[in-house]
């Protein structure tokens, strides 16, 4: 999940705290779980394999809400609003996230993703959900053409396909920050747990109905425990658990080091990657990288 999501909070302390520690061990849950994913794609067709994890992390997440918030009527409004939010934020979201991870490097997926956060400020200020300030101007500067050069860029085995999961990639990126931006319309009577689990249950469907034909063709595939350890491992533990720590993390920390920790992710994922599968980043994505994460910095100042 992405933390843009969450709302901010009072400004954070200057010790580390065990919320600091939290919020790092998620980095490195969402970091690593582009090279898990990955993997399990590798014997598990992508659309099957995003509709049962998605199935697992939405009944997780509906539990999760259940025992720590229950579940109360909400205005006919903003279901409506939820369930646009699911269907982009979940729904679409998903699949060009899978469909990018099986079609192209665990490493250049975490890297792509860096620059959300400066797209989500961008079209908040078009949308007119906040202003177009200087520092984001700044941003983009240096976020896009990092994004250029991690596109462009041909390390070793990256072909035409990986162009194409490139741009499911960018199409996620643009899903998620549409995501954001329309949560800022939900107002404030609702807690982010709540928001993440109806929106889950509301795009749920659509991912579902989607890995169905893929689904029904496993009959009889055998699968070693490491794929289907890869399932569960994404969906209960970067989708739910993880989730479930940030936003009660972000509460104590305060939302001026959020970007600091989400700048994070996309180095776990290429580090990971590189150790794991032997994906060495080209010298192009690394300057790309750090100009994107430059970027996403640049764009959160005050």
């Amino acid at each position: 999940m992405n933390a843009s999501s969450t709302p901010a909070f009072a400004p954070a302390p200057r010790a580390i705290s065990w919320s600091d520690l939290a919020l790092i061990a998620v980095i490195i849950v969402w970091g690593t779980n582009y090279t898990v994913v990955k993997g399990a794609l590798e014997s598990i067709p992508p659309l099957a394999f995003m509709s049962l994890r998605f199935a697992i992390a939405a009944i997780a997440m509906a539990l999760v809400l259940h025992v720590r918030e229950g579940f109360t009527p909400l205005p006919r409004a903003t279901v409506l609003k939820l369930v646009g939010l699911g269907l982009v934020g979940h729904t679409l979201y998903q699949f060009c996230f899978v469909m990018g991870v099986a079609h192209t490097t665990a490493a250049n997926s975490g890297l792509l993703s860096s620059g959300t956060p400066v797209v989500t400020a961008l079209l908040g200020a078009l949308f007119g959900v906040d202003r177009l300030r200087r520092p984001l101007m700044m941003g983009l500067v240096l976020a896009i053409p990092g994004v250029v050069l991690i596109v462009l860029a041909r390390g070793p085995g990256l072909d035409a396909s990986t162009r194409v999961g490139d741009l499911f990639i960018l199409g996620a990126s643009l899903c998620w920050a549409l995501y954001t931006v329309g949560l800022r319309w939900l107002g404030p009577g609702l807690s982010a747990l709540r928001i993440t689990a109806l929106s889950m249950l509301t795009g749920a469907p659509g991912v579902i109905l989607l890995g169905v034909p893929e689904v029904l063709s496993l009959k009889g595939t055998p699968f070693g425990p490491g794929a289907w350890a890869g399932v569960v491992y994404s969906a209960l533990v970067p989708l739910v658990l993880a989730y479930v720590v940030w936003s009660r993390s972000v509460q104590s920390v305060g939302s001026s080091r959020t970007a600091l920790y989400s700048s994070g992710t996309p180095v776990v994922a290429a580090l990971t990657a590189w150790a794991v599968r032997g994906e060495r980043p080209t010298w192009v994505q690394a300057v790309g990288a750090v100009l994107v994460i430059s970027g996403v910095l640049v764009s959160r100042r005050r």
